[in-house]
């Protein structure tokens, strides 16, 4: 019985290592789709986040067996909820990777950013692929140091992020208001999908050391007031 349950277990890691080789291909053929102005690749992000949420539900329906059959305590009890939590931050990357997708859909056929943007841009996607490979092995090999490490990247995407709404807000720019919106929700989906990867290594940490200092994240009410606030300008 005990060996079924570590397999259930190592099943579940499975599932949340490939969650991450899915996230980072959509963010990775997002911004190809976004910059390149590919319909169709969009298209195909889109629809793909389905595989991901599927994936998500498996897992935690796998968990909340394993809860009631089991009655796990002390690590394992540990490792099913965090499990179920980095499930929850992978699912919200993949949305991200998809919201990306939809901004490059809806400005085919000319691409939603700018030429003179266009290399910061593709920077906030390489570093965001970069995060989620990471976030990926630090999973499958609970590893502290790693998720540790991963923070930099997660202040490089945050330094990227910066500089894009400096150019965004300067009022010499040639920027158009529709442009200053798309850039704006984009700078906030490539930022969002870096800070659900670091949650996730923050879980990996509290997993292996049982320490965790939680973040709050407010992204809806954020999001919905960048929106509200650029609509209204």
């Amino acid at each position: 019985m005990r060996d079924q349950f570590h397999e259930d277990l190592d099943t579940i890691t499975d599932q949340l290592v490939e969650m991450t080789r899915l996230a980072g291909s959509a963010i990775s053929r997002a911004t190809t789709a976004l910059l390149d102005a590919d319909v169709h690749l969009a298209e195909s992000v889109i629809e793909a986040d389905r595989h991901l949420d599927e994936i998500r539900v498996q897992l935690d329906e796998t968990a909340v067996d394993l809860l009631a059959r089991q009655q796990p305590v002390a690590t394992d009890l540990r490792t099913i909820v965090t499990a179920m939590q980095m499930s929850t931050d992978l699912e919200r990357m993949g949305d991200l990777a998809r919201h990306v997708a939809k901004v490059a859909r809806l400005r085919v056929p000319d691409s939603a950013v700018p030429a003179e943007l266009r290399s910061h841009i593709l920077r906030m996607g390489q570093v965001a692929g970069r995060i989620v490979a990471s976030c990926g092995s630090v999973i499958a090999g609970n590893d502290v140091n790693g998720a540790a490490r991963l923070e930099k990247d997660d202040d490089a995407m945050d330094e990227l992020h910066r500089e894009l709404f400096q150019v965004l807000l300067d009022e010499r720019s040639a920027l158009t208001r529709l442009q200053v919106l798309d850039l704006t929700l984009v700078g906030r989906y490539y930022e969002r999908f870096a800070d659900h990867a670091v949650s996730v290594a923050r879980r990996v940490i509290y997993l292996v050391t049982g320490e965790y200092a939680p973040s709050v994240d407010h992204e809806e009410d954020e999001d919905a007031a960048d929106l509200d606030s650029l609509t209204q300008a």
